[in-house]
């Protein structure tokens, strides 16, 4: 129902291949799939990326193709061209060869991804080329490296959300329509390109049920009375069920704090049989004491990494934590990388010599080797 609103690759032909050279083919080709869909002007241009051929490897590509054809169109017609059968093996031989360097030169050739950004609102649209590498397939190499250079997020922080509710603005007046966000976030390109719509929904999730959500996300609620300028099932601080097409409302949290304040205030009852007024308070609440965000201020972690596998448990470090750290307004993030190994062969003079001078390049505050 909402593959519109997916991230999805458009595989650019090979004669639409990119160079370096301003205005290529591939630019232009891609330009005008993103503003136009058939002879209507596409309304989801944040979902789309564009793999395109380099120019030079594409000649490679072709010269491979020939071969494989022509080697395929010889083993067909083995028999009207009266070959031995030495003859013929020889020729399923360099069929099977052809196809092989056709297989290794497809992700060499298809290596460029276009992606289109902008900005702000006011910026014009402008294209980013990034290389791929490896012999995946083309949409594990794509999704790794989108991911790896943060053009493609599967995981939003829900105080980046409300970020971006807040600067582009989003908000439509108090609130904003849980649609209306998915639908915005697959039409701009000024904001992140998300991988799905389910992305948002558990950002959403999130900042509503976090417990500071008064100072630093939002509330929710399930619909909005007009007529009595009211929200009705207002929720804050706690989870909610929640998916891309609810019809509820993310509302802005001093709007709801507002609301939900009022709707615990004393309410005023009759005493059983003596016919006097008074007030009785909601269970829980204090009506004397007003709501005090109790704000946590400090965060502070410590894991440990597979040692084989340091850039792959970094790389879901910085996206899953540190990413959403460092998203928070006038947030002082500092993250040390601490390495600690016991060699109980001891360590060459080439060896110490190597990761000593790795170690400065990379500008290590402290390092060194020592005896037990």
């Amino acid at each position: 129902m909402f593959l519109d609103l997916d991230a999805r690759l458009v595989v650019l032909p090979a004669e639409h291949a990119y160079s370096k050279e301003n205005g290529s083919g591939a630019e232009v080709a891609a330009k005008a799939i993103l503003d136009s869909r058939g002879n209507t002007p596409r309304l989801y241009r944040n979902t789309l990326i564009f793999p395109a051929a380099d120019r030079v490897r594409l000649q490679d590509l072709d010269e491979a193709l020939r071969k494989y054809l022509a080697w395929t169109s010889i083993v067909a017609e083995k028999e009207t061209l009266n070959l031995d059968p030495h003859q013929a093996r020889q020729a399923e031989t360099q069929k099977q060869a052809a196809d092989g360097a056709v297989t290794a030169r497809l992700p060499e050739t298809y290596q460029w991804l276009l992606v289109p950004e902008q900005m702000s609102p006011q910026a014009p649209v402008a294209w980013q080329a990034v290389r791929l590498t490896g012999a995946d397939a083309l949409a594990v190499r794509a999704s790794k490296k989108l991911r790896s250079d943060e053009l493609l997020i599967a995981s939003l922080g829900s105080t980046i959300l409300r970020k971006h509710l807040d600067v582009v603005p989003l908000w439509c007046g108090d609130h904003v329509a849980v649609r209306q966000v998915v639908d915005d976030f697959a039409r701009y390109l000024y904001l992140p390109r998300v991988a799905d719509p389910e992305v948002l929904v558990q950002a959403i999730k999130d900042g509503v049920a976090l417990l500071t959500w008064r100072a630093e996300t939002f509330g929710y609620a399930e619909s909005y009375d007009e007529a009595a300028a009211r929200y009705r099932g207002l929720h804050g601080g706690h989870g909610v069920n929640i998916s891309s097409d609810s019809a509820g409302f993310l509302v802005k949290p001093d709007v709801a704090s507002r609301q939900l304040d009022a709707e615990v205030r004393p309410l005023a009852t009759t005493g059983p049989g003596d016919g006097v007024s008074g007030a009785r308070p909601v269970v829980g609440v204090n009506p004397q004491t007003p709501y005090v965000a109790q704000l946590l201020r400090r965060f502070h972690g410590t894991v440990r990494v597979d040692s084989t596998r340091v850039g792959r448990d970094a790389g879901r470090i910085a996206d899953e934590v540190t990413a959403h750290l460092v998203g928070q307004m006038d947030a002082e993030v500092n993250v040390t990388i601490e390495i600690e190994a016991r060699l109980p062969n001891g360590a060459t003079d080439q060896f110490v010599r190597i990761v000593t001078e790795n170690s400065r390049t990379l500008k290590f505050a402290s390092q060194g080797f020592e005896k037990e």
